[in-house]
């Protein structure tokens, strides 16, 4: 994903690179299923279900450290991921 990524960066397109994201940081990956709760093969039943999508945004957008390390790997702003985050989360 470019720096000049649109405005309008669709959810399960960040998304799809969060999961490549954590796929090459076993640590982190790890780290994301127990907090979601889940094991390798709900994992995989789970990958691109809209539910899965919003774990992930919201697991990098609570997560500053993890978020600055995806943006920075993915060539995009933490401003242009939190557009994303805002708009699956309306009300905050």
């Amino acid at each position: 994903m470019p720096r000049s990524a649109p405005a309008d960066l669709s959810a399960a397109t960040l998304a799809e690179a969060c999961l490549g994201y954590l796929a090459e940081h076993p640590d982190e990956l790890l780290a994301f299923m127990q907090q979601a709760g889940l094991d390798p093969d709900a994992l995989r039943q789970t990958v691109g279900t809209p539910a899965l999508e919003r774990g992930l945004i919201d697991y990098f957008a609570s997560n500053e450290p993890i978020l600055l390390a995806f943006c920075a790997n993915a060539g995009l702003s933490p401003e242009q991921f939190m557009r994303v985050w805002q708009r699956q989360n309306p009300s905050g």
